[in-house]
């Protein structure tokens, strides 16, 4: 196993896909982004440089550091386009069979020595393990939201994760400046384990009536002090995201107090998936955001 990496693939372009290729390119490592849509790829690289752009201005980032940064990073076309990189991180949506299928369908491309990470957020390492050629070679890599900003990376080791592959993982969060956590291998792990079911509990609370979007936004923020309110980091994460998480955890563990609340159900069914579509708990297509409920 290569005890540096040097360069890093990453599947999925979507927020933190995107988010994770940036922190890897201004740690200093080679970046090969793929994405079932080119396209998207393509936007994502825009948007990183906006962002690096944004940190130049602001003085926290040089003119030279955004430009290496971007640099380092090169759309690939195809799967066979990763074939190079030492570390692979999956960064798709968070639908097991989705997955399952990219590492299937990865298998042929990896070179011998790599290592395989997953950024699922609830879903089990052991058995995404199962798909690929080596499953010691395989670990879960779940950095938070946004990727550039937080500053936590969960490590979750499946049944075969090897200790080799746990320290190069180490030793990869360590080398973007973040903290790593270890979690075992339980649905949802722990961070979306403790978050998930108190955003769940606040769209029952809203389901019930208890309050509307805004008092129980409120309530929170300035109730419990966190910087935002359950139903607006809701909507930051995806509902979509949010009732996956909960139906992992629900026929993970079959407790009914993981049951996803049938508003929350209602809203993804509605496509309302939150800031991502333009509308969720609040609507976000005006000046300011505007409670949907």
């Amino acid at each position: 196993m290569t005890a540096n990496i040097e360069i890093v693939g990453v599947i999925g372009a979507g927020q933190m896909g995107a988010g994770i290729a940036e922190v890897c390119a201004r740690a200093g490592m080679g970046v090969r982004l793929y994405d079932v849509s080119e396209d998207r790829s393509h936007a994502a690289l825009k948007s990183i440089d906006a962002h690096l752009g944004r940190l130049v201005a602001k003085g926290s980032l040089s003119e030279d550091d955004r430009q290496g940064a971007v640099r380092r990073i090169h759309v690939a076309a195809s799967l066979e386009g990763l074939s190079g990189a030492e570390l692979i991180i999956e960064a798709a949506t968070e639908v097991e069979a989705v997955k399952r299928k990219i590492f299937t369908d990865l298998r042929p491309h990896v070179r011998k020595d790599a290592v395989i990470a997953s950024n699922t957020s609830s879903i089990s390492i052991t058995r995404l393990a199962a798909v690929t050629a080596d499953p010691e070679r395989f670990i879960g890599v779940h950095f938070m939201n946004p990727v550039p900003r937080m500053q936590l990376v969960e490590l979750i080791r499946g049944i075969a994760t090897s200790d080799a592959t746990f320290q190069l993982a180490e030793a990869f969060v360590a080398r973007l400046g973040k903290t790593a956590t270890r979690s075992e291998d339980f649905p949802a792990f722990i961070v979306n384990r403790i978050l998930l079911p108190m955003i769940n509990e606040a769209v029952y609370v809203l389901y019930e009536g208890v309050g509307s979007v805004e008092s129980i936004d409120t309530a929170m923020k300035l109730g419990a002090n966190h910087p935002m309110g359950p139903l607006q980091l809701a909507d930051f994460i995806g509902l979509d995201t949010c009732l996956s998480v909960m139906q992992v955890l629900h026929e993970g563990l079959a407790d009914s107090k993981y049951r996803p609340c049938p508003l929350l159900v209602k809203y993804v069914e509605a496509g309302w998936l939150g800031r991502k579509v333009g509308r969720g708990f609040y609507d976000y297509r005006g000046e300011k955001p505007v409670p949907t409920r």
